[in-house]
């Protein structure tokens, strides 16, 4: 068995890696960052398990390949026609980003609501000045929509401090003890209408493209906050964009946007009230995401090699863990 590892990893991820390899050859293909490797022809043919994302398209070349463990979240770049080798298992690293993501997220919050961001914007010019009153998540209705591993994580911590949690996912089931309740998306702008703050951590999908549309935000609780760390697609950025300036939304933030980079003139960059980051709440930013990537690797790598059932396997409609 041959195991090709084409993700970075430090001394102590390879000790884990050797370890769950139990003597099977492993090979690793030097990779900086969380990103999709480049690898030789030669070396993909001879992998029967490779763990990190790969090109795709170079995926033609892996006739022997058995399993791909990515290292993101999202692998619907894996799940198009002709991409995998017929017969070979997919899997992800769901799990690994949520403590990351949802600091970010609540960092967020806090920053919008505590008004950060303009007394930031005052220090640089020396301006002593009084911004006024301020908001709390205690006591605020929080929705959550899309309540995975990123969706749980920031709605432990937002309950944590008081907040009604509402968790929106697809389908009914058992309300988690991270939510208060819990919603479906075919009841999005009834549970819109009501939230204080609105997170959506959703995956790019047929049916989320352009979720968020003028419509969606008009639905809105006049005052609202909307984040958005899932993907740039979910949202029409001219509509959130509309909604911030005219002073329905009380603040947006985003970690993701479409395309990514954002273009310099695209108004996202200058509209009061409406906060960017690049992309960063996940990825190896934070130490504990990029040891947890590896920990999961390193674990369905046993499962693989006794014969036992892949954790985090991909649904192929969604590009997401079933």
């Amino acid at each position: 068995m041959r195991i090709l590892v084409a993700m970075e990893v430090h001394e102590e991820h390879v000790r884990w890696i050797e370890e769950a390899a139990q003597g099977h050859e492993v090979v690793y293909w030097p990779v900086k960052g969380l990103v999709s490797a480049s690898v030789s022809e030669e070396e993909l043919a001879k992998a029967d398990v490779i763990i990190g994302n790969v090109v795709p398209a170079q995926l033609r070349h892996a006739r022997r390949l058995r399993w791909l463990q990515v290292s993101s979240a999202g692998a619907d770049a894996y799940c198009k026609d002709g991409v995998m080798p017929a017969g070979a298992a997919l899997t992800n690293a769901t799990g690994a980003f949520g403590l990351a993501i949802a600091e970010h997220m609540t960092a967020l919050v806090f920053a919008m609501m505590k008004k950060l961001y303009r007394y930031y914007d005052n220090q640089k010019n020396a301006d002593w000045h009084d911004e006024g009153q301020v908001e709390s998540v205690y006591g605020k209705t929080v929705l959550v929509i899309g309540f995975g591993d990123l969706g749980r994580q920031f709605g432990k911590r937002m309950k944590a401090m008081g907040a009604h949690v509402v968790g929106m996912r697809r389908r009914s089931g058992d309300v988690p003890t991270e939510a208060d309740e819990m919603g479906t998306m075919d009841k999005l702008d009834e549970y819109l209408a009501k939230a204080d703050i609105v997170a959506s951590c959703l995956p790019n999908t047929a049916e989320t493209y352009h979720l968020y549309t003028k419509e969606r935000f008009d639905a809105m609780k006049k005052g609202a906050y909307f984040i958005n760390v899932g993907r740039g697609s979910n949202v029409v950025q001219d509509d959130l964009c509309a909604a911030v300036r005219s002073g329905h939304l009380a603040g947006a933030a985003v970690d993701v946007t479409e395309p990514e980079p954002l273009p310099a003139d695209s108004p996202m960059w200058h509209t009061p009230g409406l906060y960017v980051t690049p992309h960063v709440s996940g990825g190896y930013h934070l130490q504990a995401t990029h040891d947890n990537i590896v920990r999961i690797a390193a674990a369905n790598l046993r499962h693989f090699l006794a014969g036992e059932a892949l954790e985090n396997v991909v649904d192929f409609a969604t590009g997401y863990k079933k």
